[in-house]
């Protein structure tokens, strides 16, 4: 009997096969209950599909791919919409219709999982074809996909794409993912202090004297759906201040995601005099704890050194529960870094359809995606 290997896009999570979780068991940000988040609470200008890989009719892989409109949001920063910005011009005029194959709102590889059955370069040179098909739905609509990019992995993953024929993609790394790992003979925070350098430990103890005061509290799905307002204000304060943006999340998204995923999504708000100044959310995913979005009210965070804080929970939850890792993503690297996290650099590919400009992309892609300078720290004796 011959193999025959295909793909099929379902244009909803609702559509996908019963055997799709047993396939996304190894990755939370792939299963149907996540999916269904996407769907019902995603950012305006992003729209989800998934990608199935079939073995004889038989399920063997999964993937999620997203295009992304960024004509749709002040992709620069707040400050760009008080003034003319060539950058910001030329970005939306060749670069605004992006499809992805990946999670654009995580760091890692969330993009797809395989089982036994399917090669990773034969499932690769699917998803180029799935894509291939994307774009030529998308342009049926008059939307002319400018960019394909492929994020994030890992460098040892990278010739698997050129075996698999992704040709002419410029091969990018930008700001790494950091990663705090849990050792295994931490019991308790107090083990994490023990392994501290005097300075480090200086830095815990005046953060944490500098939160007197505030009281932090787990939220239950009720609760956040009663903050919905003021968790929302406090998420664009942060958001508004990144150098980019490529989507806002809703007003409701962490209710929908409360909903769908239960214990699995843990919403912690942080309160003064019963004012929510403050939130952070995590997920678990197997044995990581996922870092999510987060929020805090700009007045108060320095002085409360509240997003310190919040790092020194997220790290004293992980290691009471026994994780291994906790997931800290993108951003911030430097202060990520003193409470023990260690950058891992992820590779993408992206290719523009413009064939000229995708000459240049070695050129272009440095210009509108500038390299940060940051120092690591090392907070271990």
């Amino acid at each position: 009997m011959s193999t025959t290997f295909s793909y099929t896009i379902f244009k909803s999570a609702q559509s996908l096969p019963d055997e799709w979780d047993t396939i996304a068991a190894q990755n939370i940000f792939l299963s149907k209950n996540y999916l269904s988040v996407l769907e019902n609470a995603s950012p305006a200008n992003m729209k989800c599909h998934f990608i199935g890989l079939f073995k004889n009719d038989i399920l063997c892989g999964i993937a999620i791919a997203q295009y992304i409109d960024l004509t749709r949001i002040n992709t620069f920063g707040e400050e760009q919409e008080k003034k003319f910005s060539i950058k910001d011009y030329l970005f939306k005029k060749f670069s605004s219709h992006i499809l992805i194959l990946g999670n654009n709102k995580l760091t890692g590889q969330n993009a797809y999982c395989l089982n036994h059955d399917i090669k990773e370069t034969v499932a690769l040179s699917l998803f180029k074809q799935a894509l291939k098909k994307l774009r030529k739905q998308y342009l049926k609509k008059c939307i002319p996909i400018n960019l394909t990019l492929v994020k994030d992995f890992n460098k040892k993953e990278l010739p698997d794409f050129k075996a698999a024929g992704f040709k002419n993609y410029y091969q990018f790394c930008t700001q790494p993912n950091m990663i705090f790992a849990i050792m295994s003979e931490w019991e308790s925070v107090n083990d994490y202090l023990a392994a501290l350098n005097t300075k480090y430990r200086t830095q815990y103890n005046r953060a944490r004297k500098k939160a007197e005061g505030i009281e932090k509290r787990k939220l239950s799905e009720e609760e956040i759906k009663e903050q919905e307002n003021r968790i929302h204000e406090l998420y664009l304060t942060v958001a508004r201040n990144a150098p980019f943006n490529t989507f806002f999340l809703p007003k409701g998204h962490f209710y929908t995601f409360k909903q769908q995923l239960k214990d699995k999504f843990l919403f912690y708000g942080y309160f003064s005099n019963d004012t929510l100044i403050g939130f952070s959310t995590l997920i678990k995913n197997n044995s990581d704890m996922d870092t999510y979005f987060l929020g805090y009210d700009e007045t108060i965070q320095k002085e409360k050194m509240l997003y310190l804080n919040m790092l020194y929970d997220m790290v004293a939850y992980a290691i009471k529960k026994q994780f291994k890792h906790v997931i800290f993503a993108r951003s911030a690297m430097e202060i990520k870094s003193s409470v023990g996290a260690r950058p891992e650099e992820v590779y993408g590919i992206i290719k523009h359809h413009n064939s000229i400009l995708n000459i240049f992309m070695s050129r272009l892609f440095p210009y509108f995606d500038p390299k940060i300078q940051w120092k690591e720290r090392n907070p271990f004796k």
